[in-house]
């Protein structure tokens, strides 16, 4: 019986240091039934232990596999998860292929807003092909006091802003929805007015009117799209990007160098963009690989006659006279694609801003100029009726132009700077929507390559914030 109320002792504080930890008191429940596992034993929680064959035998299994789920969701939830980088954004910081371990006391970890969800799943089944969760109950956003916060250069895993909205269909859940309605309404509506004969009211209203004509199109094509649905913050896709901008800073792109409160902000060591090649021979094996330069990189080479290089990758290759016949930066920059969606900004994923990023207390005047900017955190992740008629602004039926913010937003931007999908095309990241940081990479494999060729052992066991 000591050893019994030493485990007893030890397990109950542990467990009241956590509750303290997560300020949950209704946890002071279950403290009663540890008490009866090590003490009392009035409930037979191993019953079928005393069962005879078959019972026995599949009630342990069963046993161990609930034990397994729970322990797997209860780590996954407040301490760390795995994390495989699934595309080239980050690149050549983080590649194609790492698997990292991502803390989630660093920043500190959230209470699940969807507690009721399936262990090692994000929002659907395999094979099965349903939700992985359950949407009640539903919780209010909590977040529990970490070891840090999130900083300029940090590499952050975050869920997908825009993915509260999407449709079913699996070949088009990557797309976003939102660039999808916008894309489909502009090219349904025959010509596009001179925004500069426009007023700001008028060219919001242009732009409302070719979201609803491009979200119809999506409405009646059910065949092709299947319907639309949302998932809540903490289901959504897992992104991972560098955070290059803070609450309350003023973040400016200006060709390509990203300004904050008016001061450059030192480039990652392997940032890319993307360059036109024309090549004399192709590229040989060992040289891709001593340069970075993927699969992936060279189909975008054929099909478009640029790929993505790091600075040390165009010196390398204009060194090779043999091979590269010329190298030129990639200049060209399309304007209707970039966030805002709703507004005429003239801003290009090369030069952007400047724009403001959101401070939890701070307020912001607002105007027509920018509130298309503000709308979304306003509107959608901070639960505002948000309206504009007749040039005014209307915030749950009050006209004012100013407003608040209730949570901290961040700037995330990938170190593969032509071919990244990030704030520039969605925009701010709430911090309900921050998951945590990566601390290593715990193995990593070259989709490129097969067997032990593919295993980049110089990787293994990396520290992310070795990574500048």
């Amino acid at each position: 019986m000591k050893k019994q109320w030493a485990k007893c002792i030890t397990v109950i504080v542990l467990y009241l240091a956590f509750l303290l930890w997560v300020k949950s008191w209704w946890g002071l429940l279950v403290v009663p039934f540890i008490f009866d596992v090590y003490i009392t034993k009035k409930i037979r929680w191993q019953w079928w232990k005393d069962s005879e064959q078959p019972v026995r035998f599949v009630m342990s299994w069963v046993d161990a596999i609930v034990f397994a789920l729970v322990a797997v969701y209860f780590i996954n939830l407040f301490f760390f998860q795995n994390y495989v980088i699934p595309s080239s954004s980050l690149e050549k910081s983080l590649l194609t292929g790492d698997y990292l371990f991502v803390s989630k006391v660093s920043y500190g970890p959230r209470i699940p807003e969807t507690p009721l969800t399936m262990p090692l799943t994000q929002h659907t089944l395999p094979v099965i092909g349903c939700k992985s969760y359950l949407e009640w109950p539903q919780w209010d956003y909590r977040r529990v006091k970490g070891l840090g916060q999130v900083k300029v250069n940090d590499i952050v895993v975050f869920n997908y802003p825009a993915g509260d909205t999407l449709v079913s269909n699996e070949q088009y859940q990557a797309a976003d929805y939102y660039q999808m309605c916008y894309s489909f309404g502009s090219q349904l509506v025959n010509g596009r007015p001179d925004m500069s004969k426009m007023t700001p009211q008028e060219q919001r209203d242009w732009y409302e009117m070719i979201y609803d004509v491009g979200r119809q199109y999506i409405l009646e094509n059910p065949q092709t799209y299947g319907h639309i649905m949302t998932r809540p913050v903490d289901r959504r896709e897992n992104y991972v990007k560098r955070c290059v901008g803070l609450p309350g800073q003023t973040l400016q792109i200006k060709d390509r160098i990203i300004y904050l409160d008016g001061k450059p902000n030192k480039e990652p060591d392997n940032v890319q963009y993307t360059y036109r090649v024309e090549l004399v021979q192709p590229i040989p094996d060992d040289m891709m690989k001593d340069l970075g330069i993927s699969m992936e990189d060279l189909t975008s080479l054929n099909q478009s006659g640029y790929m993505p290089l790091t600075k040390r990758a165009v010196d390398a290759l204009k060194a090779r006279k043999d091979i590269v016949k010329s190298i030129t930066l990639n200049t060209d920059s399309m304007t209707g694609d970039i966030y805002p969606l709703n507004a005429n900004t003239g801003w290009t994923r090369d030069n952007y801003g400047p724009v403001w990023i959101p401070k939890k207390g701070a307020t912001v005047k607002l105007t027509m100029d920018n509130i298309a900017v503000y709308e979304r955190p306003i509107r959608v992740y901070e639960e505002n009726d948000l309206q504009v008629r007749d040039g005014k602004i209307y915030i749950n039926g009050k006209q004012t132009d100013r407003y608040t913010f209730k949570m901290d937003y961040y700037w995330m931007m990938g170190d593969n700077r032509h071919n990244s999908a990030d704030s520039r095309y969605w925009g701010f990241v709430p911090e309900d929507h921050i998951v945590g940081k990566p601390i290593f990479i715990w193995w990593s494999s070259d989709p490129d390559r097969r067997g032990l060729s593919g295993i980049r052992w110089s990787r293994l066991f990396k520290m992310v914030d070795n990574i500048k």
